[in-house]
């Protein structure tokens, strides 16, 4: 599995590539590097590397002479859809860990939908008094969906307010200190009914394309949508008539089937949406960097990295 070694010569296609650069030559000053943003990569620049690093591919017809690419992103869809990177080409991902960030953002559009945050925003810039009646996260139930790294995170944190957590995977499985109990995605539309929070965390492939649909959409009752995983793991074309039947109470969106997302979108005037702009969980500078650092030296080892992606699988 390992690529042909040595590696020396390196591109980096990152809109922060001269940080990036500056601490991959101080962890490896051997290596030779390129950067920019990876809209400007060329041909030229991929003949030249060895190695890629960065989170989408370059729209050019081939990956030139690029015998590995590591992605900066945890989801790895761009380099396998809708044009696989050719199989040749090892690809791992960063192992940097986005749990954290991304349940902190979960939480905290839960936390800003039960105590209205929202609506006593808007009273305040109307200079209105408006008393109403708030609610608390304990005792309700949350929904993960994807009980990965990610999910873990986020069912860890809502557990400790006083959650209920469910969670939901491929295979059914989840760390039994987190999760009350784990379903398989098969079970996901009866959950669904149950749900105060459904909270997304998956990486996109082809079994998670539209997973969540109008079976899952339309088994809700009042929940409350979150997705920080890929956009179009949910049929976003249905979420104006989900919102509207009262399937969905609210949503709070970081990721969408276009990015960005278009302004005609309904989505941007809805005052049940909370849109953010794929911020939910971001890669570092050190995180990014040291990972590839990590996967080379395992490479030069003559070993394989654990971060290497499973093309059938999608991650």
């Amino acid at each position: 599995m390992a690529p042909l070694i040595p590696i020396r010569r390196v591109v980096i296609g990152q809109n922060a590539h001269v940080a990036m650069a500056a601490q991959l030559s101080a962890d490896r000053p051997d290596l030779e590097i390129r950067g920019k943003p990876f809209t400007e990569v060329t041909d030229d620049d991929l003949a030249w590397a060895d190695a890629y690093l960065g989170f989408k591919r370059p729209a050019l017809p081939t990956m030139g002479n690029v015998r590995w690419v590591q992605s900066t992103g945890a989801g790895v869809d761009s380099w396998l859809h809708p044009v696989e990177l050719p199989r040749e080409i090892v690809l791992t991902r960063t192992p940097e860990s986005f749990g954290p960030m991304i349940a902190e953002w979960a939480l905290s559009r839960a936390l800003a939908s039960v105590t209205k945050l929202n609506e006593l925003a808007a009273a305040q810039r109307e200079h209105r008094w408006a008393p109403s009646d708030v609610g608390t996260l304990r005792g309700t139930h949350a929904v993960v969906l994807g009980t990965g790294d990610v999910g873990t995170h986020v069912g860890r944190l809502f557990a400790a307010l006083g959650c209920r957590v469910t969670g939901v995977s491929r295979t059914g499985r989840g760390d039994p200190a987190v999760f009350s109990d784990v379903v398989s995605t098969e079970s996901l539309a009866h959950v669904a009914v149950e749900a105060d929070w459904l909270i997304l965390t998956l990486p996109l492939t082809p079994a998670t394309r539209g997973l969540v649909g109008d079976t899952v959409l339309s088994a809700c009752r009042g929940t409350f949508l979150m997705n920080a995983g890929r956009g179009a793991v949910v049929d976003e074309a249905l979420l104006p008539r989900a919102l509207d039947a009262g399937w969905l109470r609210g949503a709070a969106l970081d990721v969408f089937e276009v990015e960005p997302l278009p302004a005609t979108s309904p989505l941007w005037d809805d005052p049940r949406v909370m849109i953010s702009p794929h911020v939910s969980g971001l890669t570092t500078i050190e995180g990014a960097v040291h990972g590839f650092v990590e996967c080379l030296a395992m490479f030069e080892r003559g070993e394989t990295p654990r971060w290497v992606v499973d093309r059938d699988r999608g991650y």
